[in-house]
């Protein structure tokens, strides 16, 4: 335990918990909550199958120097103090990504380009060299995050965020971001136990993250590297072994996952994806109307999907949620159905009242993920949705 540290990962708002659950399932310790992040301890071993497994992360840092400061001066002064030899080596390149809040300072760009020089000066000092400055794909990265006279440096052990996987190559308009829709899937409560079915598949994202979650296949296993790699401690031989260890654990899932798109564009970039992430064998799609199609035995259906709310005309949309609830009605009954959307107006005209209305982010569009249930033979399905009484839950 004496080689643990604290490391926090972030993700999306409204996903703390879904997060700090499955880092404690993960094998995490001293998990702790905040605001679209879980600070947690591990030691290095566990900072790679981090990396590697978690689905709900957008990245993993690891702070290192904490220091007070409450102008450039001392900001410069505390920086050019850190060893920063223990970090990186002057041949390796380095870029600082920095957030500032309080009255102290107030210039992001500025606050990083005085880190940048202490850190320079510092090498120039010791060994009459100095890192390079890469932004776009260096060796290390740093945060520097400042609250008032709080002053925090941070690794960045993930390199690009998480949710670049590596299986997704080609993609449709404004594609759900492959974190989120792992935090989707597993706020929609879904646990691998019955058949999974995304009616409107698009690129097939929601269905590849759950076929992974149903196979407990790595989230990042097809990932091109970490930036840990590029570490001077990095352990190859342990890596390989943690995700020799997590692959002993894959299984074949034993429902049906599967999916419809009525574009044969769409059918065309989701099967490519599947094959790129290996899950042929475990996902179908299939070229057909949802509002056409009829749900596939008697069994309980999760269906979760992301339909359309933006780049059509208005009457199309609202037509469109009104046949998605009416098809809901007719031909699927014994279906937990859940939906994303930033169109409030036209989740109106579905005319269901949903159970559970869940207020998340996609990018910085404000979206509702909402619950329906749809009971099974002659029990009352629900009541027309009354969009004047509904509540919004927030």
């Amino acid at each position: 335990m004496e080689n643990n540290f604290e490391m926090l990962a972030k993700t999306f708002y409204g996903m703390e918990k879904i997060l700090a659950k499955e880092l404690l399932q993960l094998g995490a310790t001293n998990i702790r909550e905040g605001n679209r992040l879980v600070h947690f301890m591990g030691d290095k071993g566990f900072m790679y199958k981090a990396n590697l497994c978690l689905r709900t992360a957008i990245k993993i840092l690891k702070p290192f120097y904490q220091f007070s400061a409450e102008n450039e001066a001392e900001l410069y002064n505390q920086i050019y103090q850190f060893d920063w030899k223990t970090i990186m080596d002057p041949d390796q390149t380095f870029a600082i990504d920095s957030v500032v809040f309080g009255k102290y300072f107030n210039h992001t760009l500025y606050t990083s380009q005085r880190c940048k020089d202490a850190i320079v000066d510092r090498f120039r000092m010791d060994l009459k060299k100095r890192p390079s400055v890469d932004k776009r794909n260096p060796d290390i990265r740093l945060h520097l995050h400042v609250f008032n006279r709080k002053c925090s440096l941070s690794i960045d052990t993930s390199g690009g965020s998480l949710h670049q996987r590596g299986y997704r190559i080609l993609t449709n308009i404004a594609p759900i971001n492959e974190v989120l829709a792992a935090c989707i899937i597993k706020h929609s409560g879904w646990d691998g136990s019955n058949d999974f079915l995304d009616p409107m598949c698009g690129s097939g994202t929601l269905l590849i993250e759950a076929a992974m979650m149903a196979a407990k296949i790595p989230a990042n296993l097809n990932r091109n590297e970490f930036a840990f790699e590029k570490w001077k401690d990095w352990d190859e031989r342990l890596f390989d072994k943690i995700k020799n260890s997590q692959l002993n654990r894959v299984v074949s899932p034993e429902v049906k996952i599967y999916g419809f798109d009525k574009a044969p564009s769409a059918l065309e970039k989701s099967s490519q994806n599947i094959k790129n992430a290996g899950l042929e064998d475990f996902i179908q799609v299939n070229q057909a109307n949802f509002f056409n199609s009829q749900k596939l035995g008697d069994s309980s259906l999760h269906l979760l999907t992301n339909p359309p709310y933006g780049e059509r005309l208005e009457a199309d949309i609202n037509n469109l949620y009104k046949k998605f609830g009416d098809t809901l009605k007719r031909s699927y009954p014994n279906t937990d159905a859940w939906i994303i959307s930033g169109n409030f107006e036209a989740l109106k005209y579905i005319g269901l009242r949903p159970s559970r209305k869940i207020k998340l982010f996609n990018g910085k569009l404000e979206t509702r993920l909402c619950y329906f249930p749809v009971y099974k033979g002659t029990k009352k399905v629900h009541k027309l949705w009354d969009a004047q009484k509904s509540s919004e839950e927030s």
